[in-house]
């Protein structure tokens, strides 16, 4: 994928910047890591510091000194997922021209539309952004899965027309122009997904996301969604799926043709001492590795496996010393980084399957 910041070889995992930064990870952490793309999110840049502040400071790559290429998301999934009160009551309010809602921040009143969101990613200057979409829950009726998916389908199409206009603004002012994706949504429901793949593909955009999955549904209907899905997307164009998790997934999602990732999970789980490991995940925390001086992951050549030992990591979370995190972050998504590169290179060979395999007997040996 070519943007104006640089190329991105695929199949790619994106560090997630929610809030214009990789949490615990410096700039040079991800230039050491060959990190292609990072994520920033809509939502986050647009309640705080606000995405015409980010103009203000010519864009997210400047705002953050960050020069590589950046995709923001539509911002429809935190819109939906945070628009609740403690007591779980909906404080969002969907109409066919744009959703109401609350900000998670303060409680003030803000309001997205299609073109909206499109003029706030603008702002923010991203290489890659996204149609607004509405994310139904997992366990949505097919009746109101239907419905949301409909809808995502006509905001596309405005989406996709301001997305236009903007460039031309953007081209008369000497800026880059944008890359827009269409989202797919359908919940778990094969007819559904069928035919909103069909429905993104046809809108021609220059990408296509795939939303609305790893987010409650069960592995099998995630695994049975993108396999009648496949098929059905343009070869020519990339893939996106949006907010997967495990390391093990991955390797399944790009067996499914799958070319961009993003999850946070890498920068998050380091909270419970936990690091990606080429035999299962790995608790730091645990007895067993209070007098171990063995590297987290002996097939990892990431600078906490070439400079610490596990007990080393341990003592450190154990007394709450905080450079722990960013030892374990830094781990965490060099491992997804270099697995990337591996499955790459499996690619280019034609060994992915062998290569899928031999994943499939180290993980399962925990």
């Amino acid at each position: 994928i070519i943007t104006p910041h640089g190329k991105i070889q695929t199949p790619i995992f994106m560090p997630v910047g929610t809030k214009a930064t990789v949490k615990w990870i410096s700039h040079h952490d991800l230039d050491q890591m060959w990190a292609q793309i990072i994520l920033n999110n809509t939502y986050h840049l647009y309640l705080r510091p606000g995405d015409e502040t980010v103009a203000h400071f010519w864009g997210a790559h400047s705002f953050q000194n960050y020069h590589g290429p950046i995709l923001t998301d539509s911002g429809g999934f935190q819109v939906f997922s945070l628009g609740q009160t403690r007591d779980w009551k909906s404080l969002v309010n969907i109409t066919e021209d744009g959703v109401h809602f609350r900000s998670y921040i303060d409680g003030s009143k803000h309001y997205f539309t299609p073109e909206r969101v499109m003029d706030i990613q603008s702002n923010i200057w991203a290489d890659i952004i996204m149609a607004f979409d509405e994310c139904a829950p997992w366990e949505s009726s097919r009746i109101y899965a239907r419905a949301a998916m409909e809808r995502t389908h006509r905001w596309a199409e405005r989406s996709k027309q301001q997305w236009l206009k903007n460039n031309e603004i953007r081209k008369q002012n000497g800026l880059h122009e944008q890359t827009l994706f269409g989202i797919v949504q359908g919940v778990v429901y094969d007819d559904l997904r069928k035919e909103s793949a069909k429905f993104i593909t046809e809108l021609d955009t220059p990408g296509i996301s795939i939303g609305g999955l790893s987010v409650g549904e069960s592995k099998e209907d995630m695994y049975r969604i993108l396999d009648i899905m496949w098929e059905l997307l343009p070869q020519n164009k990339p893939r996106y799926l949006m907010g997967v998790w495990t390391p093990e997934d991955l390797i399944e999602w790009i067996y499914r043709w799958i070319d961009m990732f993003d999850c946070v999970l890498p920068t998050r789980i380091w909270r419970h001492g936990t690091a990606f490991g080429s035999y299962g995940n790995i608790k730091i925390k645990n007895e067993k590795h209070k007098l171990s001086d063995i590297a987290l992951d002996d097939h990892c050549n990431c600078k906490v496996c070439k400079n610490f030992s596990r007990w080393y990591l341990r003592h450190l979370i154990v007394e709450n010393e905080i450079y722990w995190m960013s030892l374990l972050s830094y781990h965490n998504l060099y491992y997804l980084l270099e697995l990337w590169r591996n499955a790459r290179t499996a690619i280019q060979q034609w060994k992915y399957d062998s290569f899928r395999k031999e994943f499939w007997n180290k993980y399962s040996k925990k």
